[in-house]
């Protein structure tokens, strides 16, 4: 599809939701809604140095920009790419000598490309940017403190000519990057990099049971002269079946948490009360929370609260255990934990799934691959129970159970997770990611190697073996 085309999709009245976008021809799951680039779009403060400005992706050895020292590109290509974005960027840093926090950079970037292209920068932009919701006026004491920083170190970073703006015109757009702001993630999908703009997808409303998602295509900037680069953008995909007229929307918080905490959520990060139906009937709640069951008996209910309370204090020493990298720590807390939930709390309990995600992650990154396959194959059916089929985090749960079964020895097993994911990311991410195509190779190679295991399971466990000693 080309970037921009929006004959998939169309404006329309939403009710009491405001805007919306509503389908206008019927859609199968993988299908491209719409694509689009970004208004304006930086990196993380905190990865301004590890990922390129220009295409967002994660990299060893950048170059640096000769002049502000600041901004990072893979190549001379993606930095002359860049450099209409970079422009006004470059020479504002250089004046103050300094970089300003990742939000001021961005409604800097977005002001400069309003003076230079106007709100609205192509034909199938749907609204002008500054049409766009701010929720200033909702905003709490803490985040209007804030907001009036920001704007202080807006005026004394931005420059534009003679070009003045009030503040009141500059706290709205911080109020609209703020409410509309979309977190971009680096080239396989595993790490938020940064955080971009895009009007037409702002549009979209939101509901915790979506029939689409959202991903980042990073396009292709593999060819020596930025003309011939493929554009980064998002990409709405249709995650089932969508009819004529319906409303497309997509999810703005995890799934994975109780009603109530993501109706909470919303309301302090979007300001509007979630009325969906899996809010309003509370659906999955039951799972989320629920109890293990042996003999057709149930834990008592004192009993649950204390190892609730005790689940809860345990994350919080695996969550200090992994910030000091202390990974063998991170496991013998995650297997005290484990055993005193067992028996207490259910597979699909969040806490529950919380320390298997944990507990898996922590052990394949220790190469300990037979130990992790079980609690990877335990999250992911918790996952199946709660979450819709074509869920992007599933997807990747499953490859991740996919790849700790593989090489944990479990060739059948790991074939059946890896084939499994890449269904589900052929709908969520699309057949060009960077990371179907690692699973499309995944899948080749545990084809083959299923292959081999079914013909002589011997000499293929001694094959590899030998090729886990040369590894290792």
């Amino acid at each position: 599809m080309t970037v921009g085309n929006m004959d998939s999709a169309e404006l329309f009245d939403a009710g009491k939701k405001g805007r919306g976008l509503r389908a206008r021809k019927h859609l199968d799951a993988g299908d491209v809604v719409f694509s689009e680039s970004s208004f304006s779009a930086v990196v993380f403060d905190s990865l301004v140095t590890k990922v390129c400005h220009s295409c967002f992706r994660q990299q060893a050895d950048l170059h640096r920009c000769a002049q502000c020292k600041f901004a990072h590109y893979c190549d001379r290509t993606c930095q002359t790419a860049c450099w209409s974005e970079h422009k006004h960027e470059c020479g504002a840093i250089r004046k103050t000598g300094k970089a300003p926090s990742e939000s001021v950079r961005l409604a800097a970037r977005v002001l400069w490309r309003v003076h230079k292209d106007t709100g609205i920068v192509s034909d199938s932009q749907l609204i002008s940017v500054d049409q766009l919701k701010d929720h200033v006026t909702d905003l709490p004491e803490e985040g209007l403190k804030q907001l009036q920083t920001d704007v202080l170190t807006f005026f004394a970073y931005w420059s534009h000519g003679r070009k003045q703006h009030s503040v009141e015109y500059i706290s709205k757009l911080f109020g609209i990057i703020k409410c509309n702001g979309f977190t971009m993630s680096d080239q396989r999908g595993l790490q938020a990099v940064g955080v971009g703009l895009f009007p037409n997808l702002c549009l979209v409303n939101h509901d915790c049971w979506p029939n689409c998602t959202v991903i980042l295509n990073h396009g292709n900037q593999s060819a020596l002269s930025s003309a011939l680069h493929s554009q980064s953008r998002i990409e709405l995909r249709a995650v089932g079946k969508i009819s004529e007229g319906e409303e497309l929307t997509v999810s703005y918080v995890d799934f994975l948490n109780l009603s109530a905490d993501r109706q909470k959520n919303l309301r302090e990060s979007f300001h509007f009360e979630c009325t969906c139906q899996h809010c309003s009937e509370k659906i999955s709640d039951d799972l989320m929370t629920a109890t293990a069951e042996k003999g057709g008996s149930k834990p008592s209910a004192d009993k649950v609260k204390e190892i609730i309370a005790l689940s809860k204090e345990y994350l919080e020493k695996i969550d200090i255990a992994r910030i000091d990298r202390d990974y063998h720590k991170v496991v013998t807390l995650c297997c005290e934990c484990l055993e005193k939930q067992e028996n207490v709390l259910a597979d699909t309990n969040l806490l529950k799934l919380r320390v298997f995600s944990i507990t898996s992650e922590v052990l394949s990154f220790l190469r300990n691959f037979s130990e992790a396959s079980d609690y990877a194959r335990r999250m992911v059916e918790g996952y199946t129970k709660l979450c819709h089929p074509n869920n992007a985090l599933l997807g990747m749960a499953t490859m991740r159970a996919g790849v700790t079964h593989w090489h944990g020895g479990q060739i059948e097993a790991g074939h059946k997770f890896i084939c499994k994911a890449y269904g589900i990311l052929m709908v969520t991410h699309g057949p060009n990611h960077a990371i179907t195509k690692d699973l499309e190779s995944m899948r080749t190679q545990t084809e083959l190697e299923l292959k081999m295991f079914k013909e002589d399971d011997k000499k293929y466990q001694s094959m590899r073996d030998a090729a886990l000693q040369i590894t290792v």
